[in-house]
């Protein structure tokens, strides 16, 4: 089969500058980050040992969507997208919006948690600004997908497929606010730890085969209807992330009451877990109320 490059005027469109943009901020991003040196980042808290932790997560973030990004510019332009036995708008749709979502929280995560605030350099700046212009990539390319017509934008670009995506983002981001929270000096029950870390990995799981299914077009072959498996999906998301929500608010009392005896960064990374966990139950309580309302359209037709 020929390849066919696109034409002049697709080197125009606002897909292709968009996604030429997100390459080129992104690989300034993780290049700049990469080239600090140890002693340009945060080494005055005493948990510095585990903050590597977070800079892994938006490097890996960074080069990750880099790489993603990257590959589909180049199939795009030589239209062989249509050989590869994915759904295509719905990779497209979920690259960008999870994307955008990540490059936010690494832009966030960085110059909150990592950075140094006392020694910023122009590196460490320069890379936060790029870091935040990929962001904007990212949040344009979801723009533009999210204006085409339904049949382009897959499902991943209605509104249950975007609650999924955030749902994917929460998972993604608790992974590494466990391991950060396991490390820091004891404040919470084990059983709290363990709860809080079970639930999340079940909801990621979810997540991650939902993903599959979609980005596989797998849904006519599953041993249950694909509505019914998403519905109960949402309901153990609601039900897990509940009681996680409620032990990071368990979390901010307890650390109200040890007031000083607890370093500053603790108190950070369960102030950050417990706005992500908000969030992301927000997100499967909506997509509970969408799946509900999908099964009781369907069993009145």
């Amino acid at each position: 089969m020929p390849v066919i490059v696109l034409e002049a005027k697709d080197f125009t469109s606002p897909l292709f500058l968009v996604r030429t943009w997100e390459v080129l901020s992104g690989c300034t991003t993780f290049s700049l980050v990469a080239s600090l040196e140890p002693s340009e980042l945060n080494k005055n808290s005493s948990n510095h040992q585990h903050l590597q932790t977070l800079r892994i997560f938006c490097m890996f973030s960074w080069c990750f969507f880099f790489t993603l990004t990257l590959l589909i510019h180049i199939l795009s332009i030589i239209q062989f997208h249509s050989l590869i036995p994915i759904s295509w708008k719905n990779l497209t749709m979920t690259a960008a919006v999870l994307g955008a979502l990540m490059c936010l929280s690494a832009s966030v995560v960085f110059p909150w948690i990592v950075m140094d605030h006392q020694r910023a350099t122009p590196r460490l700046v320069a890379a936060v600004v790029a870091s935040c212009i990929t962001f904007l990539g990212y949040t344009s390319e979801s723009y533009v997908l999210r204006t085409q017509a339904q049949e382009q934008r897959g499902y991943m670009g209605s509104m249950p497929g975007l609650l999924k995506i955030l749902q994917v983002w929460g998972g993604c981001h608790m992974i590494p606010l466990v391991v950060e929270i396991c490390g820091l000096p004891t404040f919470a029950h084990s059983w709290q730890l363990w709860v809080s870390g079970v639930s999340y990995g079940v909801c990621v799981l979810m997540s991650l085969v939902t993903l599959v299914v979609i980005l596989g077009d797998f849904a006519g072959r599953c041993f249950l209807p694909f509505d019914k498996l998403l519905a109960g999906f949402s309901l153990i998301g609601v039900l897990l992330f509940m009681v996680a929500t409620v032990i990071s608010f368990i979390k901010i009392l307890h650390l109200r009451d040890l007031g000083q005896r607890i370093p500053n960064k603790s108190a950070e990374l369960v102030i950050m877990e417990t706005v992500v966990a908000s969030i992301t139950l927000l997100a499967y309580t909506v997509d509970l109320a969408f799946s509900i309302k999908l099964l009781c359209d369907r069993s009145h037709t």
